[in-house]
């Protein structure tokens, strides 16, 4: 490891200890870089967004900055704040996932990827420690909504109890 990245790992976790109840997005390459690291147990969380989306917006002041919510996600999340629309291309994988013009706005390959072809804003993605994929999430979410689908991924629920009997859905 490189002292770059070595100060980049300290200065995150830092960062993340005396900030507790606000989130500290990353990008996908840090995210990545950190799923990497021997004894990562953090899942990754991705926030799918664009500038223009109202409930993003949203979701961001009401659920996000919930102390509770923040805090439960730093915890058990590195959480990524994505733009659908970014223009940047990111390397992942050996591939390149770059930004495609298409109507009036276009999107990226790599968001259309998480979200599975549905672009839907704003819309959540859960993925496990190695990065494979648990859930998209589409749609506006309010805090015990958000805390219930977070805890499923993040608590492992989802290992032994599917969503219906873990959320009482159905009953």
């Amino acid at each position: 490891m490189t002292m770059r990245t070595i100060t980049f790992v300290l200065t995150l976790l830092f960062a993340t200890t005396i900030s507790a109840q606000e989130i500290n997005w990353l990008t996908w390459k840090e995210a990545v870089a950190l799923t990497k690291n021997e004894g990562n147990t953090k899942k990754v969380f991705v926030d799918v967004y664009t500038d223009w989306c109202g409930w993003c917006k949203k979701m961001d002041k009401d659920t996000f900055q919930n102390p509770e919510v923040a805090a439960y996600m730093q915890a058990n999340f590195h959480m990524v704040k994505m733009d659908a629309e970014g223009k940047e291309p990111i390397e992942y994988n050996g591939k390149t996932f770059k930004y495609v013009p298409s109507g009036r706005r276009g999107y990226h390959e790599l968001a259309a990827a998480l979200l599975q072809g549905r672009l839907s804003y704003p819309t959540v993605v859960f993925l496990d420690e190695n990065l494979n994929m648990l859930s998209p999430v589409p749609g506006y979410q309010k805090v015990e909504p958000f805390l219930q689908i977070a805890r499923y991924f993040g608590d492992d629920i989802y290992k032994t109890q599917d969503w219906k009997s873990y959320s009482g859905v159905g009953k």
